[in-house]
């Protein structure tokens, strides 16, 4: 067991029920600190961390996987369940998958939940949230230098994450992550697609710096002027983007057709008959 683990999971109460083994893990998943897949540590070190006997553990975890918060696999662990994804269900993402309003709506539904995510981080952000912030645009600015998009990516999903961990507000925090995860899997727009229209990754880079300085800062309103910002301009990029794509389709099309056609298909002129002359 790893010293990260160690210390995230503390002894029980001295009744030592599985009860109180639950409402701990509970605690944790609740308030994100345990994500879903993450693998708990196993039976012998969770026991030992927890102060508990492993038939109580037992006991617990079966509770936990009955809550649908625990899956286990047998031979391969305990893990946190997919409760995340559960948020949108497979059918209600596959259905507005394939509507373009959707992502509008989607943005737009962002743009506000954003803004209300970076104004409470502004007010709420300990020492330790602002550090890891301030390290996340580092590696943001790496990623952008190095010119490595997919490394930017991910550090873009991983400080709005960040941000919402911030805001210190438990519900905020998981309908985000559910957003994120429709964002990460290219479920509503193609990022790349953004990222790849002129000086994007430059301005997007600006927009996230700005979400961070006014959070460092403590400055509610520009933090979340400074979001909604942000997200206006992914709803700008990302209609150029569909917009440029759809020019693109029509362009290949008519290149198709003119390929396709054949000089002895075209119409042509008769020879002039003399006598009607």
């Amino acid at each position: 067991m790893s010293d990260s683990d160690e210390t995230l999971f503390s002894g029980v109460p001295h009744s030592r029920t599985a009860d109180e083994v639950v409402q701990q893990i509970e605690l944790l998943i609740l308030d994100g600190v345990l994500r879903d897949g993450d693998r708990l540590p196993g039976e012998r070190d969770l026991a030992q961390s927890l102060d508990v006997s492993r038939p109580i553990l037992r006991e617990a975890l079966k509770e936990l996987e009955t809550r649908g918060l625990l899956v286990s696999h047998h031979g391969g662990g305990t893990f946190v369940a997919d409760i995340i994804g559960q948020v949108f269900s497979k059918p209600v993402t596959e259905l507005i998958s394939r509507h373009a309003r959707a992502t509008r709506d989607y943005l737009e539904y962002r743009r506000e939940l954003e803004g209300l995510t970076a104004e409470l981080a502004a007010q709420r952000a300990t020492e330790t949230d602002k550090a890891l912030l301030a390290r996340i645009i580092d590696d943001m600015r790496r990623a952008h230098a190095d010119a490595e998009p997919e490394a930017e990516l991910a550090a873009d999903v991983e400080f709005h994450n960040a941000v919402g961990e911030a805001a210190h507000n438990i519900i905020l925090l998981h309908t985000m992550r559910a957003c994120y995860r429709l964002l990460s899997e290219g479920i509503l727009f193609n990022r790349k697609a953004v990222f790849s229209l002129p000086s994007a990754r430059e301005r997007l880079l600006e927009q996230h710096v700005a979400i961070q300085e006014a959070i460092l800062e403590g400055n509610p309103t520009a933090a979340k002027q400074a979001a909604q910002a942000h997200i206006d301009f992914v709803m700008q990029a990302a209609a150029e983007s569909a917009r440029s794509d759809e020019w693109g389709r029509i362009s290949k099309l008519r290149l198709i057709r003119r390929e396709g056609t054949q000089p002895a298909t075209r119409a042509t002129r008769l020879p002039r008959d003399p006598a009607s002359d």
